[in-house]
């Protein structure tokens, strides 16, 4: 165990260069967890469980760890951007080459497959992302008032409430209860198809509360191909 440095107050261990979190528990087996967006390793483990066997099993998973981290760390959730000419913008799954142009007021357009945004002169940073961020949510907007109905009415589940926000670790959320669904802002960026899926999916959990076979039933009667627009979304 050579290799192990462990912080006794934290339950923090080191195992191959990657600091692993401990956490001991009332439970029978172990579960491991890479989570976004630093890409954390954790361990959940039972009391009576041995250091060496918590060490061989978290060797044996070193491999499967370190492609998930390498894919949180990749994985771009953020839409800060400086949003210069040169820079790319996304919408809908298509791509735009940006190009700046000065002017009295903030306005973009995408023309000819570039998209030209006008700001004002001196404009930051903070401010060009702060602006398209709106732009961004003033579009996905639309899009959610004309496709959510679609898929309440085929389902025959409707929510109360729905709203956007920028979410890092998910592309939706839903709270059966009060019968309402978060968006993340980001899905602006992807394909159409992407917020079709996500509607559909924080709709299923206001009938299903988890991802068992109800779950994948559900989504395979009202969307047959949900499972290779999931892996477009994780990727």
């Amino acid at each position: 165990m050579a290799d192990l440095r462990r912080n006794t107050s934290e339950e923090v261990w080191e195992v191959q260069g990657i600091s692993v979190r401990i956490l001991r528990k009332r439970i029978k087996n172990l579960h491991l967890y890479v989570k976004p967006p630093e890409g954390r390793v954790e361990v959940t483990v039972p009391h009576w469980l041995s250091e060496g066997e918590i060490l061989r099993f978290i060797k044996g998973k070193m491999t499967w760890i370190r492609k998930q981290r390498e894919r949180i760390l990749q994985r771009d959730f953020s839409l800060q951007e400086d949003y210069l000419s040169g820079d790319v913008l996304h919408l809908w799954g298509q791509a735009y080459p940006l190009s700046i142009q000065e002017g009295t007021i903030y306005a973009l357009s995408l023309d000819s497959g570039r998209a030209v945004f006008t700001v004002r002169q001196g404009s930051s940073a903070a401010q060009r992302e702060t602006w398209i961020r709106e732009w961004y949510r003033g579009i996905l907007k639309a899009a959610i008032e004309e496709r959510l109905p679609v898929w309440e009415n085929r389902t025959g589940l409707f929510c109360r409430e729905w709203n956007v926000k920028d979410m890092t670790t998910r592309w939706g959320t839903c709270n059966p209860s009060a019968g309402r669904i978060w968006i993340n802002l980001q899905l602006a960026r992807k394909t159409p198809e992407c917020l079709d899926y996500v509607l559909l999916h924080e709709l299923a959990h206001l009938k299903i509360a988890n991802h068992g076979a109800d779950f994948g039933a559900f989504m395979d009667r009202y969307m047959p191909s949900w499972r290779e627009i999931r892996k477009t979304l994780k990727n």
